[in-house]
């Protein structure tokens, strides 16, 4: 499946622009230099320091000071960027890209990603969403890893008139870096990844900032693993949050919901109730985690 995978890539492409230069973006030339090494994988930041550690580090086959000269050969453009600041970079491309190209992003939510693609880029050039599920509270092009994206889950969101030709060859790129690909559309990806992922750091953030800085001096193993995520970049999760603003709002009612039904076991001292709630969590967290074993996602 491997050979099969890289031979067919090889024919779709022979260059790739990643468009930001930090964690993901890094991330990705490097595995396409480890797992594509036919594949020209050219980097571009706006920032000149970013572009001149990246040189050092030699994380793309070359990182390139203007954006016009990171597009002109490429046959896949990705954005590695924060997702407000897709819509001007479409724009800003749209003008550059070669008739064929595919364009596609590692950003958390889709929605808007999709209309503003479809609002800025040629009707010859094709838009396909990704989201690898990878990456860590790091961020920086100094944290970048080849096996970053190894096991890990890629989503591929399309529409009904999303081409066909652009998700394979997507599907195929992911797979090659590693990725297990799945597909659904904009509007399901949103729903689920606020659930599942904006709605775990929303509540890490609530939980640290619930606290006094000097009775955090006594936190344990549990506080720092609950908390972990909250130490992720705040401007990209301000993108997120703000870029799927329906569904964090209503994973936020969700958990208040359950907060208030933990509050009102707690003060009328209903034990059969307050067990009931913590052996539900406990017992929907072990499915999760067998199901994950399962699957191959964490190890036993």
């Amino acid at each position: 499946m491997w050979s099969f995978c890289k031979v067919f890539i090889v024919k779709k492409l022979n260059e790739i622009a990643v468009l930001g230069m930090g964690l993901l973006g890094g991330s990705i030339t490097l595995a396409v230099l480890r797992s594509l090494p036919k594949i020209k994988a050219v980097g571009f930041s706006h920032r000149p320091s970013t572009r001149k550690k990246a040189r050092q580090l030699g994380v793309a086959t070359k990182v390139v000071d203007c954006l016009a000269e990171s597009l002109c050969r490429a046959d896949l453009v990705i954005l590695a960027t924060p997702v407000f600041t897709f819509e001007q970079i479409f724009d800003e491309i749209a003008d550059s890209l070669k008739p064929g190209c595919i364009v596609t992003d590692v950003g958390s939510t889709k929605l808007l990603a999709h209309r503003w693609a479809a609002k800025a880029l040629p009707k010859n050039v094709y838009y396909v969403g990704s989201h690898p599920i990878a990456g860590s509270e790091q961020r920086g092009i100094e944290f970048a890893r080849d096996d970053l994206f190894d096991g890990a889950d890629c989503i591929l969101t399309t529409t009904k008139t999303t081409n066909k030709t652009a998700v394979r060859t997507l599907k195929d790129f992911w797979s090659a870096l590693g990725c297990c690909v799945k597909m659904m559309s904009p509007a399901k990806h949103d729903k689920i990844f606020a659930d599942v992922s904006h709605l775990p750091h929303l509540t890490a953030v609530a939980l640290v900032n619930a606290n006094d800085p000097d009775e955090l001096k006594f936190a344990g193993k549990g506080f720092m693993d609950s908390s972990r995520v909250a130490s992720g970049p705040a401007n990209i999760w301000v993108d997120i949050l703000l870029t799927n603003v329906g569904n964090a709002a209503k994973g936020i009612d969700k958990v208040t919901a359950e907060l208030g039904k933990l509050k009102k076991a707690i003060e009328t001292g209903n034990r059969k109730q307050l067990e009931k709630l913590l052996d539900n969590a406990r017992d929907k967290r072990g499915k999760l985690i067998r199901d994950k074993i399962r699957a191959k996602e964490m190890e036993s």
